[in-house]
């Protein structure tokens, strides 16, 4: 897809979609640290070093409640190792010849969102750039981490008067994931779908939200190798 702007800069217009959808939970997410007694600096470096969207609620919550450091850390761990598969599917749909010198830097930006708008670009026939996907990922994580400031410094009691944003704020984040998901689904990609949705409802139904998550994944990531 031919373009007269740099790609660094299309990376940018790109992740406006996702800037939108990240700036009202990061913001929430700032609210709720503070509500947990977390001071704005401490919501600060959670979202800078973790960067972990959603599963940072998570992690709040097992802090505030007194559990260890080390099982807040590796159920984080737990929930995000999707993203190894990130990198290694974005490549092979951009294809033998598309530049990874600076993999090792963009691909801390691969969150659900990013990749999904990467892999829809990809789909729609746009050539595979490294600047692209600085851009795309680092307009997504400024909106992450300055959301979260701003929530931080507004206070714990921001939200109290709208019971009903603050609720649907949860709900942000699997919707933008999934309206990106939607824009790139083929009929070769259901079934594949199909058993992480029903490996997830099972394992969430039968054991916990956690142990669902994980199970989706596993599910998913087999039928789709078995399928290829």
């Amino acid at each position: 897809m031919p373009s007269t702007t740099s790609p660094f800069r299309d990376g940018l217009l790109a992740s406006l979609p996702i800037v939108m959808g990240y700036l009202p939970i990061s913001f929430s997410f700032g609210v709720a640290a503070t509500r947990a007694g977390f001071g704005a600096l401490d919501a600060f470096a959670l979202s800078l070093i973790i960067y972990a969207g959603a599963s940072q609620f998570l992690a709040l919550a097992l802090l505030a409640s007194g559990a260890p450091v080390l099982v807040a850390a590796f159920t984080l761990i737990a929930m995000n190792l999707r993203h190894l598969l990130y990198g290694p599917a974005l490549m092979r749909a951009a294809g033998s010849k598309a530049a990874r010198r600076h993999a090792w830097a963009w691909a801390w930006g691969l969150t659900d969102e990013v990749f999904g708008q990467a892999l829809g670009a990809l789909a729609r026939g746009q050539r595979f750039s490294e600047p692209y996907m600085f851009g795309l990922g680092l307009g997504a994580y400024a909106a992450w981490v300055s959301g979260t400031v701003a929530g931080a410094f507004a206070g714990g009691g921001e939200l109290d008067a709208w019971p009903a944003l603050g609720a649907g704020l949860g709900f942000m984040l699997p919707a933008l994931f999934l309206a990106l998901l939607l824009s790139i689904l083929s009929r070769r990609q259901l079934p594949v779908i199909a058993v992480a949705g029903l490996a997830t409802i099972a394992g969430t139904l039968a054991i916990s939200a956690t142990a669902g998550i994980l199970l989706g994944m596993l599910a998913g990531a087999l039928t789709g190798l078995l399928g290829r």
